[in-house]
């Protein structure tokens, strides 16, 4: 199967809230990754609005041809905004305002009654669910016991670490990939990964997905926001090309 890459615009957002502006404007950061090959635009939609708004999850909707991918928390206002708008695919993430970015993954384990509201409206209202969790086995079986389609593997403590860590890490992305897979779910992968890092996740045989922002916004500022998603595909085929 062909590899997915996505990309979370929701930095370019940051950059236009720091000065309360209209620009740069989210949306035509979609449009321009769509252009330079992106299978899809991730943006989320945080509680406290720190970034994107709703009024440009709204826009996106109107806007994005591909997929479009909702980041929300596992809460009744957010499944209900995504019942209106209506996203392709929700990724069901932890949260905590205090946080810089998404830190760890989501417990599977110990929501799944809280969780399985969400999945069963998303499933009313036609939506694929996925849930972003860690690389451990109890939360892969776990989210599949929920009947979600993807999951998607928080890589960022293999990004954060190095030398024989780094390879643990590795080793944990690979063993929940392959338990993923082989119960049935579609993997992706997400945080944390640059065109350095991504090369060796991306040899991972059964991940099937990137969702990548800060470094390709980071990129885009050197190098142009279409060079820069193209940078990064380039880095994601550099790993498949490794698959055994």
């Amino acid at each position: 199967m062909p590899i997915r890459l996505h990309i979370n615009i929701d930095h370019v957002a940051t950059v236009r809230n720091a000065r309360g502006t209209r620009y740069p404007d989210p949306i035509e950061a979609a449009l321009v990754c769509e252009r330079a090959s992106a299978d899809g635009i991730t943006a989320h939609l945080r509680e406290d609005r720190r970034h994107m708004v709703d009024r440009d999850i709204e826009r996106l909707r109107d806007t994005v041809l591909t997929t479009l991918n909702l980041e929300m928390a596992a809460t009744d206002e957010m499944i209900g905004i995504a019942e209106r708008i209506h996203p392709n695919v929700i990724t069901v993430v932890p949260e905590r305002r205090e946080e810089r970015t998404t830190e760890g993954g989501l417990d599977v384990v110990g929501q799944k009654e809280k969780l399985a509201k969400i999945v069963k409206r998303a499933r009313t209202a036609g939506i694929k669910v996925s849930f972003f969790i860690a690389p451990d086995e109890a939360q892969v079986r776990a989210s599949k016991e929920l009947q979600v389609e993807q999951v998607e593997l928080h890589t960022g403590e293999f990004c954060n670490a190095s030398g024989s860590a780094q390879q643990k890490e590795l080793e944990r992305l690979r063993s929940a990939a392959r338990l993923g897979h082989e119960l049935g779910l579609e993997i992706a992968a997400g945080h944390g990964l640059n065109r350095s890092n991504v090369i060796d996740v991306a040899a991972i045989p059964e991940i099937i997905e990137f969702n990548i922002g800060h470094a390709v916004i980071a990129d885009a500022i050197f190098m142009g926001l279409a060079d820069a998603v193209g940078a990064m595909r380039e880095a994601i085929l550099r790993g498949v090309r490794h698959r055994a």
